[in-house]
């Protein structure tokens, strides 16, 4: 439910534009609002629930988000449902971490991966269906419906976890409040330089407040707040001493170049089928579909060999066909591209995906102690919502500076409002839009790939007898 509200907003986009009178920078507001919301206390709520135990702040964060679900669905202006998002973003801050961390407390080594794998397959599948399980709901009931629909989930759910999820243990801890002051302050200010960048011509702002300085700002706050992370002796938000893991960091950097490139993904692809090729908001979701059943398909192959093979064999392999996969949807993008070209890539982009959601969040986690189990989580998380945070912001960015380099100065709401389908003179130019827009996304996980050819073997991993150096073996449970 929470990774599903991360994408679901992407396939809205256009009835939300024409029903609330927005623009397309404002509705990334929706999807960037409810992502800086997850992704700054994250960070503390995994301590919370160390603190005050995981099931207790599970079921706090789900009843803020279920409740936040139905004010995004009664609002009537665009400002109203950036303010719900806000608060749906609280919520899911406050659950996520939690489930990691039982995963972590529960199972012993030798089973964490397969357990960790379903986590990211659940992750993964999730992050691919929000668009098709949001444009049925838009098409048959109205954009409102893809918030409303979590109401009966998160009651179900509420009492799921209630009789199902085991009372853990829990551990005193000091909460590093500055910690979480600068990095929600340079988080904001980053974020809201880079997206706001092309509505000011990278200018000025308002007086002596232009676009680059905020940008500056934000990374001098981070700066600080890494300096402060250092400097505190008690018990910092982010303790460094967890990145002396070399997977655990590897881990960290690949996922948030896979958060950001899927978060991204999802604005150009769904603008170009309901404004170029006349797709339903179902019609474009079920493009997604490809991908969804060859994640499920394989998610469990990924699993298995998540406790067998070297994650760097399976994460280079996940990584290199979502790359290629992507670039070539970049590269196959036109008015009159045939729809197998299209299912073809997508299917590769599931095979390539689930190769990396459960297998990264295994293998950041499979060094670390029970006892930090929820620090761990909750930087792995936060380091995930990130990447999300900056792929919203940057593809909002350069779907602007691309439409206008290629000569388009309307606005897209004037074809959703026009029936759903561009001009045939606008719809090439719109679409080389896209296009070149989607090249981001190889370009960054590019980054995760080479930060992937670190890893090194997993701890409790040892080589059989005459087995093959790359081939690792899971300890027994005594061991």
């Amino acid at each position: 439910m929470i990774l599903v509200d991360t994408t679901i907003v992407s396939v809205a986009t256009p009835a939300i534009i024409e029903d609330l009178q927005a623009g397309v920078n404002e509705v990334v507001w929706v999807t960037s609002a409810y992502l800086l919301a997850y992704a700054v206390p994250v960070l503390i709520t995994g301590r919370l629930g160390d603190r005050f135990g995981p099931k207790n702040l599970y079921l706090i964060g789900l009843t803020v988000f279920t409740i936040a679900s139905l004010a995004c669905g009664l609002t009537t202006t665009i400002e109203g449902l950036i303010a719900a998002r806000v608060a749906q973003g609280l919520g899911a801050s406050m659950m996520t971490p939690q489930t990691m961390a039982v995963i972590t407390r529960i199972f012993p080594l030798e089973r964490r991966g397969s357990a960790m794998a379903l986590w990211g397959a659940t992750a993964g599948v999730a992050t691919l269906v929000g668009p098709i399980a949001g444009g049925v709901l838009v098409d048959s009931l109205g954009w409102e419906w893809i918030f409303f629909v979590n109401i009966p989930v998160g009651v179900v759910a509420f009492v799921l976890a209630w009789r199902l999820v085991p009372s853990l243990g829990t551990n005193d801890h000091r909460f590093d409040w500055l910690g979480v002051a600068l990095s929600g302050a340079g988080m904001f200010l980053l974020v809201f330089g880079i997206q706001e960048g092309e509505q000011y011509d990278w200018s000025t702002i308002t007086g002596p407040i232009t676009v680059w300085r905020l940008i500056i700002a934000g990374l001098v706050v981070l700066a600080l707040f890494v300096w402060w992370q250092a400097r505190n002796r008690r018990e910092p938000l982010v303790p460094l001493n967890l990145f002396a893991d070399r997977n655990f960091s590897v881990s960290n950097v690949a996922i948030t170049t896979v958060s950001f490139a899927f978060t991204a993904m999802g604005f150009p692809l769904m603008l170009w089928a309901q404004l170029v090729r006349g797709y339903s908001p179902t019609e474009a979701g079920l493009l997604l579909a490809p991908m969804a059943i060859a994640s499920i398909v394989t998610a469990r192959i990924a699993g298995q060999l998540t406790d067998r093979i070297h994650p760097r064999v399976l994460t280079l392999g996940g990584f290199a066909g979502l790359g290629v996969a992507l670039a070539l949807l970049s590269m196959a993008l036109a008015p009159d591209t045939p729809l197998w070209e299209l299912v073809v890539i997508f299917a590769l982009v599931g095979v390539g995906s689930s190769f990396l959601w459960g297998p990264l969040a295994t293998t950041a986690n499979r060094n670390l102690p029970p006892e930090r189990a929820g620090a761990g989580s909750g930087v792995y998380n936060a380091t995930r919502q990130v990447g999300a945070v900056l792929g919203s912001a940057a593809i909002a960015v350069l779907i602007d500076a691309r439409l206008a380099a290629n000569g388009l100065t309307f606005s897209p709401s004037e074809g959703a409002a026009g029936g759903g389908t561009l001009p045939a003179q606008v719809a090439g130019p719109f679409t080389d839009a896209m296009a070149q827009s989607l090249l981001l996304l190889p370009a960054v996980l590019a980054l995760g790939l080479v930060a992937v050819l670190f890893f090194e073997r997993p701890r409790h991993f040892a080589a059989r007898p005459g087995a093959h150096a790359t081939e690792p073996v899971a300890a027994s449970r005594e061991a």
